[in-house]
């Protein structure tokens, strides 16, 4: 099967251009001005946007809080990602009790994804304790294409500070990358006390009980772990704070390697506003951790984007059925379900905000493509418009529409972005080759997702 691409704006690596694309089987096989080819399909992308399909690394399908389980699984939540121009994800998977290895972690989420994905896919090992027995698995998950681990400072599975310095050792030894939670846990159980004790439960004090500093002290504690095991390659997930962010860069300046920042969607378009301001059967609804933030906050990560501070921008994805979990804890933020949706949305929304602060289409499609690829070990294969990579595409029409609930595809209830007015609109999404949407219909079906195994660069 040929297809061929012509006469869209493509933003490549590097520039941003006009350009046709021959894709031939699952790959790009030529990019260039005026590609004449016998083809199968030709799709006239003229006035419209060109770019990689986008790439998701932190997402969380079916996500069991014991309670309440995240209500998109590997089928609807890959089926709402394409519909928003992404075409590969890596989820940070759950717990299964005390005592579970890394590879039952592992092994039970190829069980619950295997045959139901519809884009490409992949896992970052968890670890929720430590000893010497989970330890050893890190680097047989990297062999098996799984070179990223998971660990927490707050809940119920954090680890401590020697357990945290000994993973860090670890994966220095094994070439794996650490992805941290980074919340100060006992400043945010004085807190949550605090307002249990003087009934004060309202969403409001989601957020209050959650400062930034509990973020930026984390962060910073990480760092010189980090730096004492030798600077294993180490990546701060949703950076939510300016404190937090300027850590990162203090980090940096001082000379730390290996040291990766994340933020989400939802930390560069709404503040705290939406818990102090709404009424609590609105504002429950974005309960997440880290809670919503400060407009100076946003600001301060918006400037990371541009200057090259903030490394990738990723979605938490992690929703909840607001009329059954969410609204019935209205008035009560600590047995609320924490996550929201947002898998679908990512690209419309960033594509919108970055632009009109004046970022580049090729910085923003760094963030939401080219480097979670590379810091986690899709690329070449994914990430980037290349001769010889897989042919994930997606082309936006240049103009845009309202966010609504009723033009969702996630099986939550409710999105996080409602009402919210896009400068672009997903056209068609190509996925190793295959057109599985445009403004014809839907083409993909369940199991058409691969597990991708992972090589992270020796950089």
């Amino acid at each position: 099967m040929k297809t061929l691409i012509k006469n869209g704006k493509v933003v490549l690596k590097d520039k941003v251009d006009f350009l046709d694309i021959l894709l031939e089987g699952r790959k790009i096989s030529k990019i260039g001005k005026n590609i004449e080819e016998k083809v199968d399909k030709i799709i006239d992308a003229k006035d419209k946007l060109v770019i990689p399909g986008g790439v998701d690394v932190h997402t969380h399908m079916s996500l069991d809080l014991g309670k309440f389980i995240a209500c998109d699984d590997f089928a609807s939540g890959t089926y709402a990602a394409s519909f928003g121009a992404t075409t590969t994800i890596c989820d940070h998977i759950g717990d299964l009790g005390k005592g579970a290895s890394l590879h039952s972690l592992i092994d039970h989420y190829h069980d619950i994804a295997d045959g139901k994905a519809y884009i490409d896919y992949s896992f970052h090992g968890a670890m929720y304790e430590e000893n010497e027995s989970l330890l050893s698995e890190i680097e047989d998950l990297k062999n098996e294409g799984i070179p990223s681990i998971k660990i927490y400072t707050t809940y119920g599975g954090k680890l401590n500070d020697d357990q945290i310095l000994r993973v860090l050792k670890t994966a220095k030894k094994t070439g794996s990358i650490v992805c941290v939670h980074c919340e100060n846990d006992g400043l945010i159980y004085e807190l949550r006390n605090e307002a249990i004790r003087d009934n004060k439960l309202s969403p409001k004090y989601h957020a209050l009980t959650r400062p930034n500093q509990s973020e930026a002290e984390a962060i910073n504690r990480l760092i010189y772990l980090s730096e004492t095991a030798g600077y294993p390659k180490l990546y701060i997930v949703h950076t939510s704070t300016k404190e937090g962010l300027d850590e990162i860069k203090r980090a940096r300046e001082r000379g730390a390697k290996n040291l990766y920042c994340e933020t989400c969607t939802q930390y560069l378009t709404y503040d705290e506003s939406k818990y102090m301001d709404n009424p609590n059967d609105e504002a429950v609804k974005y309960i997440c951790a880290p809670p919503l933030r400060k407009k100076d906050d946003i600001e301060a990560l918006w400037a990371g984007i541009r200057n090259g501070d903030v490394d990738v921008v990723a979605t938490d994805h992690c929703p909840f059925i607001y009329e059954s979990e969410k609204k019935p804890y209205a008035d009560n933020f600590i047995k609320a379900p924490g996550g929201i949706p947002g898998i679908e949305e990512r690209i419309e929304v960033v594509l919108t905000l970055g632009l009109q602060r004046k970022i580049s289409l090729v910085r923003l499609m760094e963030v939401l493509s080219l480097n979670p690829s590379k810091i986690f070990g899709f690329y070449p294969n994914k990430g980037s418009i290349e001769e010889g990579t897989d042919a994930d595409l997606a082309i936006l029409t240049m103009n845009g529409y309202t966010i609504k609930q009723e033009n969702r595809h996630s099986r939550c209830d409710y999105t996080s972005y409602e009402g919210f007015d896009t400068d672009f609109k997903v056209d068609t999404v190509i996925s190793k080759g295959k057109i599985i949407l445009d403004e014809k219909g839907y083409y993909a079906k369940a199991g058409m997702g691969e597990f991708i195994k992972r090589i992270l660069s020796k950089e």
